[in-house]
């Protein structure tokens, strides 16, 4: 079992408890798989999927982390993505009566973090990622940002690239900075920015 560095990218569908409990099952049982679905179709940049996790897939790629425009196309592309097959999902359903919720309650937020000793081990046709890197990716879908969509990137992440260029791809909105306190993890600093603005 071989650690090595690995990017963690963990797009997550945000209001996924409300719209699972106020619509009625078979619009969610039909309108959460096709989302999911749209986010594994919308990968350009050779990510793989280690699970899918009810409201979220836990994509990785090992090795040297992607540039930061790499990284944040992807981003945009999940997005953007996602919000096409909302408003068809919107358009197929939109007689149905719980249809208002899937626009107004979904949306998307994404995890990118890069740990330097992450191990893959095969379990049936999937791969499981062990290390206290994918504990440290998942806690920080826990966090205290203010805003419903967003990209959070870890301070493994845009601690590797320029200030400038890391802001100059990130131009559509303000950088903002945030950090969780974290028992046997210790302080995780963070760098998000609102992906709201292009929707």
């Amino acid at each position: 079992m071989k650690a090595e560095p690995t990017l963690i990218c963990i797009p997550d569908i945000s209001g996924f408890t409300q719209f699972m409990r106020e619509a009625n099952f078979d619009l969610t049982a039909q309108v959460i798989p096709a989302l999911l679905n749209e986010i594994i179709y919308a990968n350009t940049i050779n990510l793989q999927v280690s699970e899918i996790e009810g409201d979220a897939v836990l994509f990785f790629r090992s090795g040297e982390l992607p540039a930061i425009g790499e990284l944040v196309e992807q981003c945009k592309t999940f997005y953007k993505e996602f919000y096409k097959r909302i408003d068809k999902l919107y358009k197929e359903h939109k007689n149905e009566e719980d249809a208002r919720s899937i626009s107004e309650i979904l949306g998307l937020k994404i995890i990118l973090h890069y740990g330097e000793e992450i191990a893959m081990v095969p379990i049936g046709n999937r791969i499981k990622l062990m290390g206290e890197d994918v504990i440290t990716a998942h806690r920080m879908l826990k966090n205290d940002i203010p805003i419903e969509e967003y990209i959070v990137f870890s301070e493994q992440v845009y601690s590797k690239f320029d200030e400038d260029e890391f802001a100059g791809f990130c131009n559509w909105s303000e950088i903002h900075e945030g950090h969780l306190d974290i028992e046997h993890l210790g302080v995780l600093n963070y760098k998000y920015v609102d992906l709201n603005p292009l929707n």
